[in-house]
């Protein structure tokens, strides 16, 4: 299976590459917006985007298109993220190419889904919530990434 596991910096790189050994003998490629964090995942392909946030439509659209033409060109089974904004690029573009996904909502988010994972909700394959009380029939929680 080839996974794309995508995530913008800080808590949310932190999270996915927590997920890492839930796709042990897949091939993984991991996309993020800090060039550097391909040091951390050496032996995998490596993408950077354009970092981006609702704040600036512009560079939204530039993440969209990053992802979409690495998603295109991988070909991948899943792709995954723990968000935040290229995350969601991410999913819209597989959607669109008619892959699965997988959006895991960051730990941080302890009283509402986050507002991407709101919007994933609406069309990815999945969604989990790493606190039990907010899952629902169609969030599902299956336990937190950082314990």
């Amino acid at each position: 299976m080839k996974v794309i596991a995508i995530a913008s910096v800080g808590g949310h790189w932190v999270q996915l590459l927590r997920l890492r050994p839930a796709f042990e003998g897949s091939e993984l490629i991991f996309v993020s917006t800090k060039p550097d964090f391909a040091k951390m995942v050496e032996g995998s392909k490596f993408y950077a985007v354009a970092d981006a946030s609702r704040w600036d439509k512009m560079k939204l659209i530039k993440s969209f298109f990053d992802v979409f033409g690495i998603i295109r060109r991988e070909k991948p089974d899943v792709v995954i993220t723990t968000g935040a904004a290229p995350g969601l690029m991410g999913l819209i573009s597989a959607k669109i190419l008619g892959k699965r996904t997988i959006w895991v909502d960051s730990i941080a988010n302890v009283e509402e889904l986050s507002m991407s994972g709101k919007i994933a909700s609406k069309f990815a394959s999945r969604v989990y919530t790493q606190w039990p009380q907010l899952a629902t029939d169609k969030i599902l929680f299956a336990g937190n990434i950082l314990s």
